[in-house]
Formats: C-alpha cells, structure tokens, sequence
C-alpha cells in the first residue's frame, strides 16, 4: 500500500509521522514526504472511492469560498491490494476546538452567507453601466443539491438538484433513511408515524425563506478542532441546503459552546419556527445514526417524530 501511495505522490520518502488515528469509518496516519507532512485516510470498504471522491469535492468546495479552514485536499487513490482507497490530503497540527469557538461560529456562518452573497455580487454587477447580463453567470448556485454524491459516514447522499428545499429535504434526505430501515427492520411505528409526519413538513417552513448555503454537511464535535491559527473542520459531506441544516448535528452530540451559537446568530439570526425545525434536522440525523449503529438510536429517532407532530 505504501509503494502505491508514493508512487502516485511521486514522493520517495513515505516515513510515518505521529501515531494513527481511527475513526468509526476510517483509519488516519501521518507521513513526512519529499514535500512536507501529508495525512491519509484509508478504507478497505468497497464503497471508499465514492466517500472519497464526495470528501475531496466537498473539501474542495469549502476551500474555495475562502471562508473556513479545512485541510487541503490532495489525491484520492485506489489501493491494489485487498481493494479501498487512500484519501490524501493536508497535514494540520490540530487540538480540540477550545480558544476559537466564536471565530468558528461566525466563519460557519460566512460559509453558509457566501453563496447568498455571490448571488448579490452577481446582481450588483448587472446593474453597473457597461457589464452584460450574464459576465457572472455561474458564480452562484440556484439549487439544492450538489455536483456529486456526498457520503454521510458510508451512506451516499442523493444530491440531485432540487429546485424545491422542502421536497429535497423530504424526499432526498428523509425517506431514504425510512426506507432503508424499513428493509433491514420494517419497524411499523416508524413506517406510521412517517406516513404522518410527511404531510406536515411543509408548515415548519410556511414562515421562513430559504436559499441554497453551502453546508459541511456532518458538522458534530469529532469533526471540528483548531490550530495555532484559528478554527478547522474536516470531514465533510456537503450539499446546498438551508442553512439550519448544519445546526442539527451541531446540537446533538457537544462540542459547541454557546460563543459558536451566539456568533453564528449574529451573523445569521434565527427566524420564526427555529426550534421546531431544529428538531426536523436532527431526525435526519438520529435516523442516519440508527441506520449506522443499529437500534440504540431507535427511541431518539421515534422519539422526534412524536413531538415533530404534536
């Protein structure tokens, strides 16, 4: 495995570098080479190269707005021996999100405001003597949804565009996870209260405009930390959705002080119906949780559908 990394880094020196590191997903370790320290990520699972190839885009993709630190991406290579792939990118000399919190607060909300304000950017420049209509055009995304399948741990997403928020999130989000449990469990309270819950989406937004932000996609604890110089997330999973999405997870699991929170509003703030949404986006979450892990996440996942429809 290591002589196919260094040959497709064009590296001679692959020394190891720290200790590995292992995820519920991924096995992780350092190596200095010719250039500098790199960190790759491996999985022997036959679905590697589309989380992979969904990580690096996303990485890509949060790089390229300028408004969040993430390790830059290198070379996602598919591995000769055994099959997997080895996900190649930027090594960081991270810690645990401590002195940064409100820094990453109000950078997670510049993420999800940058699309947003591309679109103003584009609008600005349209009404500027001398500019054509379409000299931007491109510059900002109208839909939900993304350009690849995004993996949430070793589930793909469907990230086909959608015009339609309520109905991506619905129908792309949602009742994959219900149906993916409905054939490994055929859980009938789960199977009911779905068949209710449904119907009601739409009046958790009858208050509140969304447009398409730019989101990590995965953003609890374990994928957050910072450096000397300020915040870092990692381990996306990314698609344009509404922006409340990403503070599901957020609120689920720790690792978020309320300086994050109280940022992020500053920047973003909550609009009519929050907390009931907040509830909708979490379900996704216990449910991706329950499909991951198994029946421990059950009660949590039943649980919210419950009070979602009180």
């Amino acid at each position: 495995m290591e002589e196919k990394i260094k040959k497709e880094l064009g590296t001679v020196t692959l020394k190891l570098a720290g200790h590995s590191e292992g995820g519920c997903i991924s096995q992780g370790q350092s190596y200095h080479t010719d250039t500098g320290k790199v960190f790759v990520k491996i999985n022997h699972k036959r679905e590697a190269k589309l989380m992979f190839d969904g990580e690096m885009a996303s990485l890509e993709a949060i790089l390229k707005t300028g408004t969040l630190k993430v390790p830059k991406p290198l070379k996602v290579i598919e591995l000769d021996t055994g099959g997997g792939c080895a996900f190649v990118m930027e090594h960081l000399d991270m810690r645990g999100l401590n002195k940064y919190s409100k820094q990453l607060g109000e950078q997670m909300a510049d993420l999800h405001l940058h699309n947003k304000r591309q679109l103003e950017k584009v609008s600005e420049e349209q009404q500027t003597v001398g500019k054509g209509a379409g000299q931007s055009e491109g510059t900002y995304v109208d839909k939900y949804g993304f350009s690849t399948t995004t993996c949430c741990g070793i589930i793909p997403q469907d990230n086909e565009w959608q015009e339609d928020w309520v109905i991506f999130y619905t129908r792309q989000k949602l009742e994959p996870q219900l149906n993916m449990l409905e054939k490994s469990n055929g859980d009938r309270e789960a199977r009911e209260l779905w068949a209710e819950l449904q119907l009601k989406i739409p009046q958790f937004f009858q208050d509140v405009q969304t447009f398409p932000a730019l989101l990590h996609g995965d953003l609890w604890g374990g994928n957050v930390a910072e450096t000397e110089e300020g915040p870092v997330v990692f381990d996306p999973s990314s698609f344009y959705g509404h922006s409340e999405y990403e503070l599901g997870i957020a609120g689920m699991f720790g690792g978020f002080n309320h300086s994050f929170f109280n940022a992020y509003h500053q920047k973003i703030p909550k609009a009519p119906g929050f907390a009931r949404r907040n509830k909708l986006y979490q379900l996704f979450n216990y449910l991706n949780h329950w499909n991951h892990f198994g029946g421990g996440y059950r009660g949590s996942s039943i649980s919210v559908m419950k009070e979602l429809l009180k």
